[in-house]
């Protein structure tokens, strides 16, 4: 059997048939357009969601100390839990799987004054190794804090985005800001870098401004809004002994149970308290948090493609009715064929390709559709957090593999059936049939 026979049957059906055939193209078109625009809202729902996950840092757990709830060798429960800074370099000495750890100070309701402008705000101490562990990324022009600051203990500060906005823009506080990436926005990391500002009546020279960032999670509040300085300079201006909590970062994300087992048996040790006792400290791991998300998302595209892939099979029940009518009205032709020797698999394989070649011109065209509707909706400005926090829709080639899928066994299942009445028919009834 040739492609081309296979074509100018098709063609002549589909004039016969014009009208049926093309509505049922449509339907097609229209649930393929349906499941490929829902899995592709999912699919770029779960990338922005992975993005915002990110923003607080990628495979990462948060360490505070806490209160013992269990005696241990003598000393009764409820003894608390200090941290102080030999403990970053204890952790790391003592649990070779960890590739970062940096201890971190907090002060709220810190002042911070540029010319007139007076703002309360979030002020920390932290490490160099944060620009890794949590995305504290400086845009252009600028840097983080590094060795040097610690080292000399330089009254230095990394701003927050929305914080040197506050205090170096003469505009009311605007969101668009940043999401534009306006010119205004740039002014304002470029300029305030190298100013001097004062924290608590205390001079610091601003070494660089955060770049905007999606942050899902916090446990301070969000990074755009505080300032940080380095955290041995914290120590020496606000006399504060104890670190507030530890960040750490594993050197595969894979080994986080085993290091969190880990930090709970040397700081025990150390601390003198049961590795058992849970409340000794708390444990915030991030990655965890990241791994439910990514399942979440998961379901919920899993969801929609239920949704979308019920539509299409509306559609398909559409290429089945055809096919039925097709083969009532090609009795006598199909009679013909097996009179003068058409084997049974012929016949079959004819309106299966046939059913098949329908669904595939609906689901192409469908396809087509949902790619530039999807384009279309990159070209345009998202000046919403909110809209930003969603993200867009987005097709790719996974996406693409799925529908061609679908589409695929719809058009087997929607031709199977008919073609197996057609191949039954008895060539002698059949050439009977008027």
């Amino acid at each position: 059997m040739q492609w081309s026979t296979i074509y100018n049957v098709f063609v002549r059906d589909f004039r016969k048939q014009k009208k049926r055939i093309t509505l049922t193209i449509v339907a097609l078109c229209w649930g393929t357009i349906s499941i490929m625009l829902l899995l592709g809202f999912g699919e770029g729902l779960s990338y922005q969601m992975s993005v915002n996950g990110k923003g607080m840092g990628e495979g990462i757990s948060v360490l505070w100390p806490g209160q013992t709830s269990l005696p241990f060798k003598g000393m009764g429960k409820g003894r608390p839990i200090r941290f102080v800074p030999e403990d970053v370099d204890y952790l790391k000495s003592k649990i070779p799987e960890l590739k970062e750890v940096g201890g971190e100070y907090h002060r709220w309701g810190t002042s911070l004054k540029y010319g007139d402008k007076i703002v309360s705000e979030h002020v920390n101490g932290i490490s160099p190794n944060y620009k890794e562990m949590r995305n504290h990324i400086p845009a252009i022009g600028g840097r983080m804090i590094n060795e040097l600051d610690m080292q000399y203990k330089r009254r230095v500060v990394f701003l927050g985005n929305k914080l040197a906005e506050r205090l170096f823009s003469d505009k009311p506080s605007n969101d668009e800001l940043w999401f534009q990436e306006s010119p205004e926005a740039k002014r304002i990391q470029q300029e305030a870098i190298g100013k001097q500002l004062l924290i608590n009546g205390i001079p610091f020279t601003v070494v660089g401004v955060q770049i905007h960032k999606m942050q899902m999670n916090s446990y301070s509040g969000m990074d755009a809004d505080k300032a940080s300085i380095p955290a041995t300079t914290f120590e020496a201006i606000f006399g504060d002994p104890y670190l507030d909590n530890i960040i750490y970062m594993p050197k595969e994300v894979s080994q986080m149970k085993d290091v969190e087992k880990r930090v709970y048996e040397v700081l025990g040790q150390k601390y003198k308290f049961d590795p058992k006792d849970e409340r000794a400290l708390g444990i915030w791991d991030v990655a965890e948090n990241q791994r439910e998300t990514d399942n979440v998302m998961m379901g919920i595209k899993i969801f929609l493609g239920i949704i979308g892939g019920l539509t299409l099979l509306i559609a398909a029940v559409g290429v089945a009715n055809i096919m039925y009518v097709s083969i009532k009205e090609r009795t006598r032709e199909i009679g013909i064929k097996m009179a003068v020797g058409a084997r049974k698999s012929y016949i079959l394989t004819q309106f299966l390709l046939e059913a098949i070649l329908i669904t595939f011109t609906g689901g192409f065209l469908g396809m087509f559709i949902s790619i530039a509707i999807t384009e279309g909706f990159k070209s345009i400005d998202i000046q919403s957090e909110v809209l930003a926090f969603m993200g867009r829709p987005t097709i790719s080639w996974d996406i693409g593999l799925v529908v061609v899928a679908i589409l695929g066994i719809m058009g087997i299942m929607a031709g199977l059936f008919p073609a197996m009445k057609a191949a039954s028919v008895s060539p002698v009834e059949s050439l009977r049939y008027e």
